[in-house]
């Protein structure tokens, strides 16, 4: 029997694809091919998808990385990454030289910025519309694209006049099936960040650049080519993901009338349940988390292999019946909700408190903003980028 191979299709933008649930019936694990068409393990079940995430056997790089599965032909995240025998020591110096631009209290001081700016996103919604009365306006151009890019260039000293530079950039290193055009710009993207950090080393400010510049003094190991490279993911990452969760959220929340007017009812009391509900809920991307097991796993009555790629998508363990009540149920009263929108373990996503205030931020002043916000088409015409990386939309629709 041929193993069934990613991505998946769904059947519309927020409803996972059926095929991950049939998966999960038949095992924990079972084996798949990549969108590249190499053999990987895919990790539907949330008790498996949670343990392997915290499971230090398993890492982002492998002992023979050309001959290890590929993935995608993405940019980021299409095979093994980093070096073998240092990873886990490389990943916590990493973790230590970024961590204090991400701490909670950094981003509570970051908050009344990042309320401004949404703001101003919102004036430029009203401005659309107002330019065009009865005109739909697109909510991703207007808010859960440019917010992101902006909170993010900001945190990390990029100017925001280069956003579509690295709009295009990031478009194109996340396609998963287009080879050389990703690697291409990968390269663009960073000969970018290089000449960043240069303009830093001249004249450092309070930016997350900056302190990787710095930080070359302490560990000189830390070479220009990480730093570069380390800045284009952080810069990709920081607002693809972000912009995709502010879309599916607002079309989770539109999708329904009556939970939208619940919400814009009372949004500052109901935000956290909500937006802890959308990152559980939502699936920007049809593919997962990737890692190669370093020695043998024995789990749940299987055998990971050392060398062997795993998917773990925890977008499907997000939905496990065994670990949610209700699981395809919108719940913002679920309590607790320990979902795996952010990972677990070494890799938990750096980043997951600088999402939590945009999104904390961004769902009640867009409710408070426009109340009677309803989508201009059909939830079933809106697709999914199924060619990216980290999925995503291209536009959300919307009129008041």
């Amino acid at each position: 029997m041929t193993a069934p191979q990613l991505p998946f299709d769904r059947p519309n933008v927020l409803d996972l694809a059926p095929h991950y649930a049939v998966l999960r019936r038949q095992a924990p694990l079972v084996q798949v091919r990549t969108p590249s068409g190499d053999p990987a393990w895919l990790v539907t079940r949330y008790t498996e998808a949670r343990a392997l995430l915290g499971d230090s056997r398993l890492g982002r790089s492998h002992p023979a990385p050309e001959a290890a599965a590929k993935v995608s032909d993405a940019a980021f995240f299409n095979g093994p990454s980093g070096n073998y025998n240092t990873e886990q020591e490389d990943h916590q110096r990493l973790r230590k030289l970024l961590a204090p631009a991400f701490t909670a209290k950094r981003m509570r001081a970051l908050g009344d910025h990042i309320r401004e700016l949404t703001e101003g996103c919102l004036d430029a919604m009203q401005a659309a519309h107002d330019r065009s009365p009865g005109e739909p306006v697109d909510l991703h151009e207007h808010l859960a694209f440019p917010l992101p890019v902006l909170v993010i260039c900001e945190l990390l000293g990029v100017p925001y006049e280069d956003r579509e530079l690295f709009r295009d950039l990031s478009d194109r290193i996340g396609r998963i099936n287009a080879g050389d055009v990703a690697r291409t710009a990968m390269a663009e993207f960073m000969a970018y960040t290089s000449e960043l950090a240069e303009a830093k080393r001249g004249n450092p400010a309070e930016d997350v650049i900056s302190d990787m510049v710095l930080a070359q003094r302490a560990f000189p190991a830390f070479t220009d080519e990480d730093i570069a490279r380390l800045a284009a993911g952080l810069i990709f990452a920081g607002h693809e993901t972000t912009a995709g969760r502010i879309d599916l959220g607002v079309l989770l929340l539109l999708s329904d009338l009556d939970r939208r007017d619940a919400f814009a009812a009372d949004p500052d009391g109901r935000v956290e349940g909500t937006v802890e509900e959308i990152l559980r809920r939502t699936s920007p991307s049809g593919l997962g988390l990737v890692r190669y097991a370093h020695d043998d796993v024995e789990i749940s009555g299987q055998t990971i292999s050392a060398g062997d790629a795993v998917i773990i998508a925890p977008s499907a363990a997000n939905q496990d019946p065994e670990a949610f009540t209700e699981a395809a149920r919108f719940d913002p009263e679920r309590s607790p909700n320990q979902h795996l929108a952010f990972g677990h373990g070494m890799h938990f996503c750096i980043g997951a408190n600088l999402a939590r205030t945009e999104l904390r931020t961004v769902f009640p002043a867009l409710f408070r903003r426009f109340p009677r916000l309803r989508l201009a088409v059909d939830l079933d015409d809106i697709e999914v980028r199924t060619d990216r990386l980290t999925g995503g939309l291209n536009e959300v629709r919307v009129t008041w």
